[in-house]
């Protein structure tokens, strides 16, 4: 075996067996490539054996090549459920990853999530965990790619499959709206709903805790937690950040305030304009740019 056909049996575990995005899996499967470089193992049963130790002189390296504590952190991750991977594939069924502590991430000025960490953060917490991943990264991916606020992804019921392309949400104040689904979030939906091994009946809820019962907050709270500590994200990255990216990242490339006030159901548009960060240079490139006399009209 080469390193070659391990780094492809990772991708395609990625691809097929995590359903990881694009993007994610060249991510990932980039980091393992570094590893194997570095520190040459020809079979599953050599890797296998990589331990604290070979992980630590691995992000030494990547530190002397100038990465932050943020990425050594996410690097640590990705090196980790690799050579966990590693293990079951040489044939410990319950491989777990290698223990060892990731890099103090400073707490500073809280960050906004980038639309690589929430896919990322989807995408963690998915990480072997059969259909309770499959349900958590649903959720994620739906507060992020839908705006949605924990409670109204909740309130979703087996009355609203199969998904299409939009989904009526039922906010604050009994006020309903029409709310796109993008591919990658109603697939995602789709994923869970194949792996649940509770019956999700048209009058039951579509996200079923572990027991069978309507799936709480909390989890999803710390679940996000969880993605957060393993990926060094700052404090800020909670669930309800990820509606607050979905608002700052479409008001980033153009969208007006009134739309984005109906896809947050908002009553009034002061609301949505407590939601926007978008700095003041983006926001006067875009008045410019959509203003009649800036176009000589």
């Amino acid at each position: 075996m080469t390193a070659q056909d391990m780094l492809e049996a990772w991708r395609n575990h990625l691809e097929h067996d995590r359903r990881r995005s694009p993007h994610t899996v060249r991510a990932y499967v980039a980091t393992a490539a570094r590893l194997l470089e570095a520190r040459p193992a020809n079979n599953w049963h050599t890797l296998a054996r990589f331990g604290a130790p070979e992980l630590r002189a691995q992000l030494a390296a990547r530190r002397a090549e100038g990465i932050s504590n943020i990425s050594a952190a996410r690097e640590l991750s990705v090196l980790r459920q690799f050579v966990a991977f590693a293990r079951r594939q040489a044939g410990e069924p319950d491989g777990q990853p290698p223990r060892i502590r990731g890099p103090r991430i400073r707490k500073g000025i809280p960050r906004p999530i980038t639309p690589d960490d929430a896919a990322n953060v989807a995408d963690s917490v998915a990480d072997d965990r059969g259909w309770v991943g499959a349900r958590d990264r649903a959720v994620l991916l739906l507060l992020y790619g839908a705006g949605l606020r924990i409670a109204e992804a909740l309130s979703l019921t087996g009355m609203d499959l199969p998904l299409g392309e939009t989904v009526v949400i039922t906010g604050k104040g009994g006020k309903q709206r029409m709310v796109p689904l993008l591919p990658v979030v109603r697939e995602a939906i789709s994923h869970y709903v194949a792996l649940c091994p509770w019956p999700v009946t048209r009058e039951g809820p579509l996200f079923r805790g572990a027991k069978g019962g309507l799936l709480s907050s909390g989890m999803v709270r710390r679940a996000m937690a969880e993605a957060r500590i393993r990926l060094g994200l700052p404090d800020s990255a909670t669930p309800h950040a990820l509606r607050h990216s979905f608002a700052t990242h479409l008001l980033g490339e153009g969208a007006d305030l009134r739309s984005l006030q109906e896809l947050l159901g908002h009553a009034s548009l002061g609301s949505t304009q407590i939601y926007t960060m978008v700095d003041t240079a983006t926001l006067l490139e875009t008045y410019r740019k959509a203003h009649p006399l800036e176009k000589g009209g």
